[in-house]
């Protein structure tokens, strides 16, 4: 992003240099990453009320370039460059305020700021406005503005904007729903390089929605999107694998994905690696990696990994057997669960709970709350719960 940011600046910049040589070297430095010649040159500019060397320097210290990294003083350099009517100054000076680096973070401030760089055209400004808008962070809640901001940004076809506008008429937010237009932005992104675009525009393939329906062309495009990180690809390439569409079935390659999407976070990945390790598809069985991916998946609250979790603790396997963490996580499934799941997880609920005293059942009721007060993040530590038995002291019949 900085280097982005940076090409802004020259081009804002270099519109409004004077002719000076000096001024003309430092722009040079910059291009040739000299940014101690750079600073040193820029400043005497600055210092005299020159509104491109002002945004120049704020760049520097920003980046801690020829100048010792300081967000203080970058701030100073954007704001005086700013009240100048200098465009890629109050962009910059929006960034600060919203992210709160070098001033308190105040998004009113952000908007303000980037609503002035953006009346100016800067495509950057114009999306992060639209950002905003969908957020309703410093400015009313509004998917309508939001759409007109994020397409003036992509009709500069700047690929972030053209897939934020994808989401939007996929979702219908601020526009009128039209997977077709869904389509056509995410082709335009994705043609740029652009891998969440290219991975949402594999799953329209995949789903046949604003397109006809052709798996094979879904896996071309979560392979371009996988092959740049992206763990949604990585995990489509995984259900794909897994179901034998579009690609020979393995369980094998299914798990290799999955992987890959799982190590990045991904709560969906992670549960459905716990379950081949369950299953022992693709992967020797394992109980004790199945309760590790399940475990991970489910402090991210993901419901059916949460049930899953519950249900080894009941039955002992890959952890000792423990009721009150059993039904700890099957209480926590069953208020995140939809449909058949949560007749599942009521029903082993109910099965974990006939043989467990009252006093149990209260203390993981606690644990429960405890749990979900914490967004579960401290679901299964005890020593904080009076009356908690030690997972020692439970067994289930």
């Amino acid at each position: 992003m900085r280097c982005v940011l940076f090409a802004m600046f020259l081009i804002a910049a270099c519109a409004t240099v004077s002719a000076a040589d000096s001024y003309t070297d430092a722009v040079s430095a910059v291009h040739r990453d000299d940014y101690d010649l750079a600073a040193r040159l820029f400043r005497p500019f600055a210092e005299q009320g020159h509104a491109g060397a002002q945004s120049f320097l704020g760049v520097l210290y920003a980046n801690g370039q020829g100048v010792s990294q300081s967000y203080e003083e970058a701030v100073q350099w954007y704001q005086r460059a700013a009240e100048q009517g200098d465009a890629a100054a109050q962009f910059q000076l929006g960034a600060l305020y919203a992210n709160g680096q070098g001033v308190p973070q105040n998004y009113e401030m952000a908007g303000q700021w980037t609503r002035r760089a953006a009346d100016q055209g800067v495509a950057a400004a114009e999306f992060q406005l639209g950002l905003l808008y969908a957020n309703g962070q410093g400015v009313p809640q509004s998917y309508e503005m939001a759409g007109q901001w994020t397409r003036r940004a992509a009709d500069q076809g700047v690929a972030a904007a053209e897939f934020q506008l994808g989401v939007l008429y996929a979702n219908g937010q601020g526009v009128p729903q039209s997977y077709e237009e869904a389509v056509r932005w995410y082709q335009r992104a994705a043609d740029q390089g652009h891998a969440r675009a290219q991975s949402h525009l594999g799953v329209l393939y995949a789903r046949g929605q604003g397109l006809p329906k052709d798996s094979r062309v879904a896996i071309q495009w979560y392979r371009r999107a996988a092959a740049q990180g992206d763990a949604v690809a990585q995990f489509q390439l995984g259900v794909l694998y897994a179901n034998g569409q579009g690609v020979p079935q393995s369980y094998r390659e299914a798990v290799r994905w999955y992987r890959r999407a799982a190590d990045q976070g991904d709560a969906v990945a992670q549960f459905n690696l716990g379950v081949r390790y369950d299953n022992g598809q693709g992967v020797p069985q394992s109980y004790r990696e199945a309760v590790r991916w399940y475990r991970r998946a489910a402090e991210q609250g993901h419901a059916r990994a949460q049930s899953n979790l519950g249900v080894l603790y009941a039955n002992g396997q890959g952890v000792p057997k423990d009721v009150i963490l059993a039904y700890l996580w099957l209480t926590v499934a069953v208020a995140g669960s939809s449909g058949d799941d949560v007749k599942t997880a009521i029903m082993n609920q109910t099965t974990v709970a006939s043989d467990m005293t009252a006093a149990q059942i209260e203390q993981a009721q606690e644990l429960a709350r405890r749990c979900r007060d914490t967004q579960f993040l401290h679901c299964e530590a005890k020593e904080n719960v009076p009356g908690v038995f030690s997972a020692a002291s439970l067994s289930v019949p």
